[in-house]
């Protein structure tokens, strides 16, 4: 997976950013100092870089103009127009603005991974996924697959290790405007897993939902 810098300063939520992006198989670097955050940047190689904009030792937007080719996303309390539009013009491909929900960080880091090729296939025993292509493998055979059910495959594997709701896999896999309950989660999760021999990895969790362990 991914090599992530977290540079935020508030040890709680950069920590409960590390944890969550580790856990669905991320390496991750915690920095909370602006200063410290430049020199890691010309030291190592990074995937992504994760800034805040208030920063001791130097601001967010001072950090991003000395950033070459590594795709950065602000996620800070700065929430005006004017503040957006200086983060996205400054090259940022991303600004998220705090609070936020876990989920939405999560998918907002695949998204710009994906988009700089640095995440284009999963894999989980026998199983390999290519998101560009939107296919499905099992042991090197392409698996036919819905697209429903290649949307609920990928936001298990987007969110995998983690206990996910009936109600959130709706959301984020049928959409918010879908009508129909949650009993249809529950069928489309038998039919992965009799497809793709997932019947250990993907686990039902107890008057919740499901969770995919990698």
């Amino acid at each position: 997976m991914a090599k992530i810098l977290i540079v935020e300063d508030d040890i709680s939520i950069n920590e409960l950013m590390k944890r969550n992006l580790s856990l669905i198989g991320h390496e991750c670097k915690s920095i909370f100092d602006g200063q410290v955050a430049l020199t890691a940047i010309t030291q190592e190689n990074f995937d992504l870089i994760i800034l805040d904009v208030m920063l001791p030792g130097c601001s967010g937007f001072e950090i991003v103009k000395h950033i070459k080719a590594i795709p950065v996303m602000f996620v800070t309390a700065k929430d005006s127009l004017q503040d957006k539009l200086q983060g996205l013009s400054s090259g940022a491909e991303d600004y998220l603005v705090k609070p936020f929900e876990i989920l939405e960080l999560i998918a907002r880091v695949n998204i710009i991974l994906r988009r700089n090729n640095k995440n284009d296939d999963f894999i989980l025993g026998l199983v390999r996924v290519n998101f560009k292509c939107r296919k499905v493998f099992f042991n090197d055979i392409e698996i036919e697959m819905t697209p429903q059910e290649y949307m609920l495959l990928e936001v298990l594997i987007t969110n995998r290790n983690i206990a996910m709701s009936r109600e959130k896999l709706l959301e984020l896999a049928w959409g918010f405007d879908y009508e129909g309950d949650t009993r249809t989660v529950d069928v489309h999760i038998q039919k992965l897993r009799k497809k793709l021999s997932l019947e250990e990895q993907i686990k039902t969790v107890y008057k919740l939902g499901y969770r995919l362990e990698d």
